[in-house]
């Protein structure tokens, strides 16, 4: 029974993403210019800038969604431009991790069934209100700051002596998910920093919450991505399609990476990223 079940999750995935090609292909498509479709060097960077915070996000959990949207908002694009790019590129991105971490055993089905419905609807609810109502933005210096603290817990955690050792927690997943999705939709990033780091900082397996957030990511990011689309249409195809090829092809090395590390390797780097990912943040919002 399990067996099936993945199936299914790896059949709906599939079959999502053929449904997002195909609208884009038929609906989007055809309103491309010439100069929209014309790809030089901006591309090939952002095909790199994709594959390597894919490799780290299927690792660890984290950092794809922080860490593109940053350099789009570098390259002049608004938020709302920013995070309809950075999610429809993660609709790709998030699927080939999501179907590579069921491969390599990375998922905890209960633990995704929790993250699921509360992570789209507030994800949904995000999309709607960055896409036509405010600014994410102003949230953005409590999130960093409550995360650069987050981190380091988990710091703490990996580092103690091991009879001090809790036991696994999920039952607050549900509100990981609730916060994460609204912020990830409304920031351009957070899913996995706010529910990758709050899940492994509760002693649970890091190789299993990865993979499950990652593969819940992908449907958080897929309704982001139909909100937003349907609010700015596909803009700055170079840039997207760069992120999307980068980040489809180290989507399985990152999903065999967090099956391979020790869980108090994965932890501290995972701190680590946390740490300076915020403090990076906080330091371009302070120094405007």
């Amino acid at each position: 029974m399990e067996k099936i079940r993945l199936r299914h999750i790896s059949i709906v995935i599939v079959a999502l993403k053929l449904l997002l090609i195909s609208v884009v292909i038929i609906k989007y498509l055809p309103e491309a210019t010439a100069e929209d479709l014309t790809f030089d060097q901006t591309f090939f960077w952002f095909l790199l800038a994709g594959f390597l915070a894919q490799i780290v996000d299927g690792a660890l959990g984290m950092a794809y969604g922080v860490t593109s949207n940053s350099v789009l908002l570098s390259f002049g694009l608004s938020p709302k431009l920013a995070s309809a790019a950075v999610h429809t590129a993660e609709v790709f991105t998030t699927g080939v991790s999501g179907l590579s971490h069921i491969k390599f055993g990375n998922f905890n089905k209960a633990l995704f069934l929790k993250l699921i419905i509360p992570g789209v609807l507030s994800a949904v609810v995000g999309a709607y209100l960055l896409g036509s109502v405010v600014n994410g933005d102003f949230i953005k210096p409590y999130v960093n700051v409550y995360l650069l603290f987050l981190g380091g817990i988990i710091l703490y955690k990996a580092f103690r002596k091991k009879e001090e050792k809790e036991k696994a927690n999920l039952k607050n997943a549900p509100i990981y998910a609730l916060f994460g999705g609204f912020l990830d939709a409304i920031g351009g990033g957070g899913w996995g920093p706010i529910v990758t780091s709050n899940l492994i900082s509760q002693r649970n397996s890091p190789g299993e919450v990865i993979g499950t957030v990652n593969t819940a990511e992908f449907f958080v990011t897929y309704f982001s991505a139909g909100v937003l689309i349907y609010f700015t249409g596909i803009q700055s195809w170079e840039i997207i399609l760069g992120l999307i090829v980068g980040g489809t092809l180290a989507a399985p090395f990152g999903a065999y990476v967090a099956k391979k590390l020790p869980t108090k390797i994965m932890m501290v780097a995972v701190g680590i990223l946390i740490i300076l990912t915020s403090l990076f943040t906080l330091s371009k919002i302070f120094l405007k």
